[in-house]
């Protein structure tokens, strides 16, 4: 079995296109959001773009980076 720890590297001579990186989410405090588990919230915390703390009504939840299935409203 293979480690896949580091990306492939893309070739300039190759006919495919180069992977894009996805873009960088940031949230403020206050933000509305809309995460696929949890449902809607407001951000309440911040910490230092690693993780953010969501009140969504009857919880709240730690989030941490990259924020898969969580968007800005």
């Amino acid at each position: 079995m293979t480690n896949r720890s580091a990306p492939r590297r893309h070739l300039a001579t190759s006919p495919f296109k180069a992977p894009v990186a996805a873009p960088v989410k940031h949230f403020a405090v206050g933000d509305r959001v809309s995460h696929d588990r949890h449902g809607l919230g407001t951000v309440i915390a911040v910490e230092d773009q690693i993780a953010t703390l969501v009140d969504f009504g009857s919880q709240k939840a730690r989030i941490v980076s990259p924020y898969k299935g969580m968007d800005k409203l």
